[in-house]
């Protein structure tokens, strides 16, 4: 939920989301399917408040939480719900962009969701007071990184990594995207995978990719050293990517 990357590879997209928490938070429960009336969901669940911070439906959406909006806030508990229950109330819903224009998020703690729909990609951010909405090409390449955890300045520098890395002659790959957010360059405290002194860690990365076929699903488990895989396949005969 600290780093998220959205990426093109020809008729498919790849979406990949690193978690960072403290280690005194609880370990995450292993990815599970949802299901609902017309709708299969899958996602891993956190333990502490039932939500989640990554999400796909078998309708080819996908939805990604990160924390904060555009700068560091001050943390004002208790809140009113957990920004992962959103998150996991936006899926479920028939329209996640209409269910999130019409949401009423009055003490809820800012953040910032990648919601992904066949042929449309929208930022949708909370700072705490207003919404914010954003189109980006969902032919584009694009990393956001959590504004409560990193700085201006490293947040840039970790924009000219990924844009060097989707660059490179050698072509892009699901496992290759993987591999890039895993990355840390002897860097525990700004790295892609963090180890930091204060107690926030990389617990896990888990990433979708999302074609005409259907969801791949991997999670990938740091704290446990386990991988899970699944593929889910959508629910319509064709879904335009």
């Amino acid at each position: 939920m600290c780093t998220v990357s959205f990426v093109r590879i020809n008729d498919a997209v790849v979406i990949t989301s690193n978690r960072d928490e403290h280690i005194l938070r609880e370990n995450a429960a292993a990815p599970d399917f949802h299901v609902l009336p017309g709708k299969k969901i899958i996602f891993p669940r956190d333990t502490r408040a039932g939500g989640t911070w990554f999400a796909a439906a078998d309708n080819g959406t996908v939805a990604v939480l990160l924390n904060g909006a555009f700068k560091k806030h001050i943390a004002r508990p208790p809140y009113r719900k957990s920004r992962g229950l959103i998150l996991l109330e936006m899926i479920e819903a028939g329209e996640p962009f209409s269910f999130f224009k019409e949401l009423n998020l009055d003490n809820i703690e800012p953040f910032t969701i990648i919601l992904y729909q066949p042929g449309l990609l929208h930022e949708l951010r909370w700072d705490g007071t207003v919404k914010h909405e954003k189109k980006p090409d969902v032919f584009g390449n694009y990393i956001w990184s959590s504004s409560t955890l990193y700085s201006d300045e490293i947040i840039k520098h970790r924009e000219n990594l990924f844009q060097q890395f989707t660059h490179s002659p050698a072509g892009i790959t699901a496992a290759g995207i993987h591999d890039f957010h895993t990355g840390n360059n002897g860097d525990d405290e700004n790295g892609f995978i963090i180890n930091r002194q204060t107690g926030m860690k990389t617990f896990s990365i888990t990433q979708a990719v999302v074609n005409c076929d259907g969801i791949n699903f991997l999670h990938t488990d740091l704290l446990q050293l386990k991988r899970y895989t699944e593929t889910m396949p959508v629910n319509q005969t064709a879904i335009s990517i």
